[in-house]
């Protein structure tokens, strides 16, 4: 493998941009915030596995643009079998697609190593996490190349060419601007009121209330007190009896509630902070308004994949494009699809609707139809079809068989 030679290098290290994502990093709540603890908010797990399985589910294939305007699959391009089944010998296309999407969720960037053979045809595509890899930037060249770091502390430079860099919105158009750094005081304060509740309940920091006098009581009387009380007012069986108190005794409910404290609102609010931060709804993690309809929730559902996979698509598919494909086969109609179409079609009856408007106006022929349906193709299914009644503006109108129009 062929190493650029670069005059004066400066490295960006991954110590630095990951330090929030991996090493130990607390949080004004206390809390210590990385991908580890971050996996344990339930809403942190739904957004990234949403945004993972999101890439994963659809299928992702090559194509080739014909010049007159045809479209098929690439199956003879080396990245169509790897992109859609088999990207290396221990990864399926979902495992490949669902790892890379979660390294696209917390940090906006992925990396994979593309392993060429010595004429430059792609072998194998292989992931890396984010923290073993380094940028180094040749500041004479403004190129970059990158440095793998193997489990024995082993580091491997790897030219751009052969590193499938995919990354998000970025400041510098270097480094990507990572949502669990950005969402860090929001997570931890997830974890902050999740350990706070969790203690309350285990520890009992729920006091029912206090017994108290004016008078001193020996230790001796003040066990026997106790252990009286919660024999005739403790546990559940006793619940709700009369407590008849003497010697000066008073009650001081000192009960405690989570609501009280805000603790179950606050919560809540994290939900929907933390669902900004990853451009998540809501709805799709479980949390829905008591006034959504159906109707509604389906709109959502839509929403979904419209503001949220959309672009997510859209980024991996220019970047598959450049680093997998090159201007050359670009230039030549060929490029990268995640097809989304399974997930915008809808109930069976809005889907007949939709397929019976593009057939009366002649955009869709019977066999596409039945493609889109996972149904075989028939002869003459080709063809084109629209109603009798239609005709081209452009032509002459029939003539009166009336004779209304006679002069």
């Amino acid at each position: 493998m062929k190493l650029w030679p670069f005059a004066k290098k400066s490295v960006t290290t991954t110590a630095d941009l990951y330090k929030a994502l991996l090493g130990r990093n607390a949080v004004k709540s206390g809390a210590v915030v990385n991908y580890k603890t971050a996996f344990d908010v339930s809403v942190v797990y739904r957004c990234a596995s949403l945004l993972a399985e999101g890439l994963a589910m659809v299928p992702f294939k090559v194509h080739q643009a014909g010049k007159d305007g045809s479209i098929s699959p690439a199956i003879d391009h080396p990245a169509y079998w790897l992109l859609s089944k088999k990207p290396n010998d221990w990864q399926t296309s979902y495992e490949f697609r669902h790892m890379v999407g979660l390294h696209l969720a917390f940090c906006r960037e992925a990396f994979v190593f593309v392993n060429r053979s010595v004429n430059g045809k792609i072998l194998e595509l292989l992931p890396y996490a984010p923290n073993v890899v380094t940028k180094v930037k040749g500041d004479e060249q403004l190129s970059l190349s990158y440095k793998i770091t193997l489990s024995g502390g082993k580091q491997i430079e790897v030219p751009a060419e052969n590193m499938w860099h995919i990354k998000g919105a970025s400041w510098d158009g270097i480094t990507a601007i990572e949502t669990i750094k950005a969402a860090r005081e929001a997570i931890g304060l997830a974890l902050a009121t999740e350990e706070h509740s969790s203690r309350m309940f285990s520890n009992g920091a729920r006091v029912g209330g206090v017994l108290s006098t004016d008078k001193s009581l020996s230790k001796e009387q003040i066990t026997e007190l106790r252990e009286s009380w919660e024999k005739t007012q403790g546990g559940s069986n006793n619940a709700f009896k009369t407590a008849v108190l003497y010697g000066g005794l008073q009650w001081q409910s000192a009960g405690f509630n989570s609501n009280d404290a805000q603790l179950v609102e606050s919560r809540r609010n994290q939900v929907e902070e933390i669902c900004r931060f990853f451009g998540i709804l809501p709805i799709m993690v479980g949390f829905a308004d008591k006034t959504a309809t159906y109707a509604s929730a389906e709109a959502m559902f839509t929403a979904h994949v419209i503001y949220t996979l959309l672009p997510f698509y859209r980024l991996v598919e220019d970047s598959a494009d450049v680093w997998l494909l090159g201007m050359d086969e670009i230039k030549q109609g060929f490029y990268t699809k995640l097809n989304a179409s399974g997930l915008l079609r809808g109930s069976i009856k809005d889907r007949a609707e939709f397929y019976t408007k593009m057939y009366n106006i002649g955009a869709m022929n019977p066999n596409q139809i039945r493609e889109l349906e996972e149904m075989n193709p028939y002869e003459g299914g080709e063809k084109y079809r629209v109603p009798l009644n239609m005709i081209d503006p452009a032509l002459d109108a029939p003539n009166d068989s009336t004779g209304a129009n006679a002069s």
